[in-house]
């Protein structure tokens, strides 16, 4: 039995109970315990990113603890327990797999989408510094072709005069 769930023990602890019920039949339940690193998977979405990247389902993250439930009488149980459990651990680990999956690519995104706003803003600050370079050229350049000695009205007139 132990041998069964050792992969699962590893990441997460469980509690295991067994109730005797009527005409001689007993109910075993191997629950896992939630792990705070479990309500983190969506936490670097942060609120910036919540509409530009989808959330890991809720019924997703609550489905790492779904426990097992077996009813039966103890020998019925002894017979399966070992195959069940087998079971539930292999689908449980495949579950945390994609959870991680997510997370990655969830942090990935965040990433991806981080840069390529840093790199509009850096495109957006460089495009208004040439206009703005371009502007001060334009006036210098007009400043150079009016004359210097202007008359009120409308002949140069030179400082001798």
């Amino acid at each position: 039995m132990f041998i069964e769930l050792m992969p699962l023990i590893e990441n997460r602890p469980l509690t295991i109970t067994v109730a005797a019920l009527s005409e001689g039949q007993i109910r075993v339940n191997v629950v896992p315990q939630a792990l705070p690193k479990d309500s983190k998977v969506n936490e670097k979405i942060g609120y910036a990113n919540k509409d530009k990247i989808a959330q890991v389902p809720e019924s997703a993250i609550h489905s790492l603890t779904t426990p097992l439930s077996l009813t039966g009488t103890p020998g019925e149980i002894d017979a399966e327990l070992t195959q069940q459990l087998k079971a539930y651990v292999d689908s449980h680990l495949k579950l945390q797999q994609s959870v991680d999956e997510a997370k990655r690519q969830i942090a990935e995104a965040v990433k991806a989408i981080e840069e390529r706003d840093k790199a509009r803003s850096k495109a957006k600050i460089a495009t208004t510094t040439k206009a703005e370079e371009t502007k001060s050229d334009e006036k210098r350049e007009a400043g150079k072709a009016a004359p210097d000695n202007l008359s009120l009205f409308g002949t140069n007139a030179s400082p001798a005069n």
